[in-house]
């Protein structure tokens, strides 16, 4: 039904993560991108502000609902999508490409143990 392209990691929570040596680009989902329709609001970090890992990064608004956004790892951001900001729907046109949310300088790789692969994260949200 969805694409869930098998380099990168997924979340309970909806999450991806793409790995690149200590630093990881975070976004969400297609599937969580379809739950939550139309987007019309996108709250991101600064450069320089700290995530933690189960905590809150930001927030993602739909016509439907608002939803918290969560760290999958504890680090610094080193960049934000800022481009967003200004056009949130765009989210929708490329999830796993133009449209992440956070880059971040990841303090401790095993953070990404217990994370699911495509196939995992699949049969989770499609029930297959």
């Amino acid at each position: 039904m969805f694409e869930y392209p098998e380099d990168l990691k997924y979340t309970n929570s909806h999450e991806y993560i793409r790995v690149e040596d200590d630093v990881v680009t975070v976004g969400i989902t297609a599937f969580a991108i379809a739950q939550l329709g139309d987007i019309v609001f996108l709250d991101l970090p600064e450069v320089g502000a700290k995530v933690e890992k189960g905590q809150t990064f930001g927030t993602i608004e739909s016509v439907k609902a608002v939803e918290d956004l969560y760290s999958p790892v504890t680090g610094t951001v080193i960049e934000s999508n800022t481009a967003l900001l200004d056009e949130p729907e765009n989210i929708t046109e490329d999830p796993y490409g133009a449209s992440w949310f956070l880059k971040v300088n990841i303090d401790n790789i095993s953070e990404l143990e217990g994370t699911m692969s495509a196939s995992e994260y699949r049969a989770q949200v499609e029930g297959n």
